[in-house]
């Protein structure tokens, strides 16, 4: 029993699942706007695990791929996918478990979920590879994230409408931005091992600034789907405060580079709660 709980720790490890606070909401955020309320506890389940799975595939995806460039990188020797805690064909089982596993319960969601699960799975996989080759990495897993709206909205109304894209492409901007933040740990890594990032590429000043345009868009297209969606007072104190985390974040990060990792998780973390509050106290009131 001892060595199944560590097992599982070590893969809670791997694919950082306290990270999940990053794509839930936005998913549970579209689900309440599509139903204006209470979607059901069937689609709460579902949602959850889907959100789970495809997450879990990701990750997998991306530590297995990664195995190589992640033993050379100082800050990511100690992860289970490189000190042999969890072995290549273990990740790579639990990856594949993981997609089909989505699959599965995309079939029992609707039609349209299932018919998007594979092409879902192709977007959140390819990160591990754009990295490689192009520095727009981070626009891609900003795109894979910004699927959770999409697949939040497709999940209650089977439909794709314009409020649902407005709050995804604000996600992208979101997600891409904090990880160009993050990213500014691995300049020096990226430029010994030929990889490709926007901080590697223009410095950290010029990161800084592409990161705070990006949140200011962020903020433009949340603002929009406030308006496309004929949400009111909550959903609009919702962008307010997202725009006042975002600012405390670059904040943090321009004052100390130290303070990467608070800005990254807690600074985000917190927004993403906050936002599903809101819009849910908007859909009550």
């Amino acid at each position: 029993m001892e060595k199944l709980l560590k097992k599982i720790n070590d893969f809670n490890e791997l694919v950082m699942f306290k990270h999940s606070i990053f794509s839930l909401p936005f998913i549970f955020i579209a689900m309440v706007v599509a139903a204006q309320g209470w979607f059901g506890f069937k689609l709460m389940f579902l949602g959850i695990l889907a959100a789970l799975s495809a997450r879990n595939f990701a990750m997998g995806f991306n530590r297995y791929m990664d195995r190589d460039i992640d033993a050379l990188n100082p800050r990511t020797v100690n992860r289970p996918n490189v000190d042999g805690r969890i072995s290549a064909s273990q990740m790579l089982l639990f990856t594949i478990a993981n997609a089909l596993g989505f699959i599965v319960v995309a079939y029992f969601v609707n039609d349209l979920a299932f018919y998007l699960s594979v092409p879902i799975l192709l977007i959140i996989g390819s990160y591990s590879y754009f990295k490689r080759f192009s520095y727009l990495a981070h626009v891609i897993l900003g795109i894979s994230l910004a699927l959770a709206p999409i697949a939040g909205v497709v999940a209650v109304s089977e439909s794709i409408p314009l409020w649902s894209v407005l709050l995804s492409i604000g996600v992208m901007f979101w997600v891409a931005g904090f990880d160009l933040l993050y990213s500014l740990q691995d300049i020096e890594v990226d430029k010994k091992l030929n990889l490709h990032s926007i901080p590697s590429k223009f410095g950290p000043q010029k990161t800084m600034l592409i990161s705070k345009v990006f949140h200011i868009l962020t903020v433009i297209f949340w603002l929009l789907f406030v308006i496309s969606s004929d949400s009111s007072t909550f959903a609009y104190i919702a962008v307010l405060i997202s725009a006042i985390m975002l600012t405390y974040e670059h904040y943090l990060v321009n004052k100390d580079f130290t303070k990467i990792d608070k800005a990254f998780f807690t600074v985000n973390g917190y927004l993403g709660i906050i936002f599903f509050i809101l819009i849910v106290l908007d859909n009550i009131f």
